[in-house]
């Protein structure tokens, strides 16, 4: 899926980092949105793309983005420097005077005042982020859906934002989609995760089933890690159980948007099963078939 057209800013470094829309698990601003949909659903796109991106150390070679911030040359590797310069722009987004330096957070601006967004969704993804460089581990379940408060509800609550639907039984069914996404993408990212020096799979599961660092550092998952993989696949697959009926809470295209999110969580766990939950070899990755059939599924409430 691409960008709406007409929603990219101009610059090659924004084009980059809105592009990587595509390599979602779940469709970020399909065609069959309404056209101010999909440009506000876009803006947000870039802006949280842009932080991950800021997070991972994967910005654009060439410093642009450090640029655009006004971060020194000398400091543009320096992730935390360049989050709290990234959070200062994003302020810049919500006052009445002044003009955001980035373009990407020129562009959420009018999306923002057309919306009425609040800064604490954007906030909270500034934050997880933040954490990425200080927290690589996580002792329990608990732990880890706190971080998913942070780098994945925010998401769904802006969409929701975005399209005027919210309620609290939206909001918390959201939310559970959303983690539940966070912790599918983990599990298919084990091997870049720890090449990153990080890990997603709470301590407390890694000990039950006696996988260690060095056994998520082999070129192909044991039978140990195949079992914990599947045990985290599971609560992933409860977690979007519990959300689906958010589906079934929207009518017309959203309805059809948010089960694409749903369908594109349940495709990914599929891709995973079918590697027989061996993440380590290759991320496993849902074939588009596949997703267009969980999106039926979901839609005819079979999920």
């Amino acid at each position: 899926m691409s960008p709406a057209r007409g929603s990219a800013p101009g610059g090659s470094a924004e084009r980059d980092t809105l592009g990587k829309a595509t390599e979602e698990n779940f469709p970020v601003a399909p065609f069959f949105l309404p056209r101010a949909w999909r440009d506000d659903l876009m803006a947000v796109y870039g802006f949280a793309r842009l932080v991950d991106d800021i997070g991972d150390g994967d910005l654009t070679p060439g410093g642009a983005d450090a640029r655009y911030l006004g971060v020194p040359e000398d400091q543009a590797g320096d992730r935390l420097a360049l989050l709290d310069a990234f959070e200062r722009d994003l302020h810049r987004v919500f006052r009445s005077t002044g003009t955001p330096h980035h373009p990407l957070l020129r562009a959420l601006r009018p999306t923002v005042r057309r919306r009425g967004l609040i800064p604490d969704p954007f906030l909270a993804l500034v934050e997880a982020n933040r954490q990425d460089q200080k927290v690589s581990r996580y002792a329990t379940w608990d732990e880890l859906l706190a971080y998913c408060e942070l780098s994945a509800n925010p998401v769904g609550r802006l969409v929701l934002g975005i399209t005027g639907t919210e309620s609290p039984e939206r909001l918390r069914r959201s939310d559970a989609v959303c983690t539940a996404l966070q912790i599918v993408e983990h599990l298919q990212d084990v091997a870049e995760d720890l090449a990153r020096d990080r890990i997603y799979l709470p301590a407390e599961d890694m000990r039950r089933f006696h996988v260690t660092e060095t056994d998520l550092a082999a070129p192909t998952g044991g039978a140990s890690v195949r079992a914990l993989i599947a045990f985290e696949a599971e609560r992933a697959r409860a977690l979007l159980d519990e959300g689906e009926p958010l589906v079934g809470s929207v009518h017309g295209r959203l309805r059809l948007l948010l089960a694409g999110f749903v369908a594109g969580g349940r495709a990914a766990l599929a891709a995973v099963a079918d590697a027989g939950y061996d993440v380590l070899a290759a991320p496993p990755k849902p074939a588009r078939l596949r997703l267009l059939r969980e999106v039926g599924v979901v839609l005819r409430g079979e999920g």
